[in-house]
């Protein structure tokens, strides 16, 4: 059983911020914590948010993470 580690205080922000402007940082629409935001009018989730919700898509839907 592997366990991952718990997510960093929400004072800390999401790594993909290091890599945007700041014109594209905004609050993960889950925690508030800054993140990514994928355009004008989306639902941004930062790392830790993110990793349940595409658990619970199914095989379906695609995800392409544009993060290097």
């Amino acid at each position: 059983m592997t366990s991952t580690p718990p997510p960093p205080p929400i004072s800390e922000p999401d790594p993909s911020t290091f890599t945007c402007s700041s014109s594209l940082v905004g609050p993960c629409s889950g925690c508030q914590r800054h993140t990514h935001k994928y355009g004008a009018g989306g639902l941004p989730l930062c790392q830790w948010c993110l990793a349940p919700v595409r658990e619970n898509w199914g095989t379906s839907v695609r995800f392409t993470s544009n993060r290097p």
